[in-house]
């Protein structure tokens, strides 16, 4: 099973969910950290064994000398990752996107595939629980290419979350497509409600199952169940606004550690989310 966490806005306690209910659960548990600009599941999993490894991508490189100028790799590209100035070939390899078009469609097999390097891919454990997360190099354009190399170690024989970036744009599209379920995270303000509408547009496009964890859940701004209502969303967990769950995330302490009543409230998620699925 692959659950992935999303938010429409940073801050909403996504990672606050994707953290607690991978220590609620038992068994072959994986936490994919896909928030490589800022990942910070670790702090509250404090990882051991970690290990990193280099992350790469495609990019093109071009033999001038078997170039014909033909300009078909710049014709191909949307991108601009490639292109011919006279007769001279250039390229930017922060703008490709890996496709290796360029590299199928050059009839004097000129261009061949190279490779630049992305960021790390850092894995370590944490109990039960595999965590393996990615931290993009600084001054990287795009994430989504380091994204999908967190994804290509999704084990198929354990439940896996993924800690999904913020936002709406393509690096969350990348996070979640394949997803089984999606927790859409968010809070009971203006703020909250006006991303979470974004967040709900976004995967009703992907055409995948979701519902709505209220995070500083409070009973007198009911914004998000009204909405949620009107939409016919599931409410799957409310998080209670309370001081005591505020103290220990700022200490990079667990939820269900510092409260063990939210442990059986996190595995009623889990089970809420089985029943969606198999529906």
């Amino acid at each position: 099973m692959r659950i992935a966490v999303a938010s429409g806005k940073g801050g909403t306690g996504k990672t606050t969910v994707a953290t607690n209910l991978a220590a609620s659960l038992s068994g072959a548990v994986q936490l994919l950290d896909c928030d490589v600009e800022e990942p910070n599941a670790h702090i509250f999993l404090k990882p051991e064994n970690e290990d990193v490894q280099p992350a790469h991508t495609m990019v093109p490189a071009v033999d001038l000398e078997k170039c014909t100028c033909c300009g078909a790799c710049d014709e191909i590209c949307r991108f601009s990752a490639i292109a011919q100035f006279g007769k001279a070939i250039l390229t930017f390899p922060e703008m490709c996107h890996s496709c290796e078009g360029c590299v199928m469609v050059c009839p004097a097999d000129a261009i061949t595939a190279s490779t630049r390097q992305l960021g790390e891919i850092v894995r370590g454990t944490a109990g039960h629980i595999d965590l393996i997360y990615g931290r993009l190099r600084v001054g990287e354009a795009m994430s989504p290419p380091l994204i999908d190399r967190v994804l290509e170690l999704v084990d198929p024989g354990a439940i896996s979350i993924i800690d999904a970036p913020p936002g709406t744009s393509c690096p969350v599209i990348a996070a979640v497509r394949d997803a089984d379920f999606v927790l859409l995270v968010t809070e009971p303000t203006p703020f909250g409600h006006n991303d979470l509408v974004l967040a709900v547009e976004a995967v009703r496009m992907l055409e995948l199952p979701f519902g709505i964890v209220v995070n500083r859940h409070d009973a007198a701004s009911p914004i998000i169940h009204d909405y949620a209502e009107k939409e016919g969303i599931p409410v799957m967990m409310e998080i209670p606004d309370k001081r005591e769950i505020a103290e220990n995330y700022a200490r990079g302490a667990m939820m269900v550690d510092a409260l063990p009543e939210m442990k059986e409230q996190f595995q009623a998620l889990f089970n809420g989310i089985q029943k969606r699925i198999n529906e």
